[in-house]
């Protein structure tokens, strides 16, 4: 028996302003035990205990899109997401059950997570997400794809200079990266800086916070694209991660 998460009605309204309702609760828990079964294959998430789970795959992956407090409110209806290396499928997939009006797609360059993830849409009945298979070197230099999203995610994949050049050549003009952090420091804003102006964006803000149960310092950097990103960003892969901007 899968052990049930907490439901955390208080904190959720506290720190976003929102909560589950009840289909989304059973949606949150069906993700949880899918994720759990899927562990023993492809070695998902070290995070398993369900107030861990909770914190670090739900609350985090939702505090991203809530810039002070409130789900972002500039995303337009049937607003189009991307969310780079999705691996297990965080932040996207907690996204795409709370905010239903949002079209997510998730994309991965291991064809097994895809495949993994696309059974796990199915289960959820999650109409308003799909999935891409690529690398976001790739992906940003495709017509279809190129200037087609209004917002992009990314969690934990190289420096913060590399998640720009993944993720601004995505966006439409005025779309917004969102960047999920741990620590960050001054130093790093100059760096990023720098990438964000040769990519044709801003940084918009940093939100400094502490996750709600363990009290952990996480960071968000919001980077809004102001002008055409030049064509030969993103490199050719593996540049970006070998010479960061």
């Amino acid at each position: 028996m899968t052990p049930l998460l907490p439901e955390m009605t208080e904190i959720w309204q506290q720190t976003l302003n929102w909560q589950p309702n009840p289909q989304q609760q059973v949606q949150f828990q069906k993700l949880y035990e899918l994720i759990l079964a899927g562990n023993r294959q492809f070695n998902l998430t070290r995070i398993t205990d369900p107030q861990e789970f909770w914190e670090k795959h739900l609350w985090d992956s939702l505090r991203g899109i809530a810039l002070q407090g409130q789900f972002i409110p500039s995303l337009p209806e049937n607003a189009s997401v991307i969310d780079i290396g999705t691996g297990a499928g965080f932040p996207g997939i907690p996204i795409g059950i709370a905010v239903p009006n949002c079209k997510i797609t998730l994309m991965d360059s291991t064809r097994k997570k895809i495949v993994f993830l696309e059974k796990i849409l199915n289960e959820l009945a999650l109409t308003n997400t799909e999935t891409l298979i690529g690398r976001a070197e790739e992906i940003g230099q495709q017509p279809q794809h190129r200037k087609a999203y209004d917002l992009a995610l990314i969690r934990a994949v190289g420096s913060a200079s590399v998640c720009a050049e993944y993720t601004l050549p995505l966006l439409k003009q005025g779309g917004l990266a969102v960047i999920y952090r741990g620590n960050w420091t001054e130093d790093e804003t100059v760096t990023l800086e720098n990438a964000v102006n040769q990519l044709g964006g801003i940084i918009e803000s940093i939100e400094k916070f502490t996750t709600p149960l363990s009290e952990s310092i996480r960071h968000c950097l919001y980077l809004r694209k102001v002008a055409t990103t030049p064509a030969k960003f993103p490199r050719s892969a593996g540049i970006p991660t070998q010479k960061p901007l």
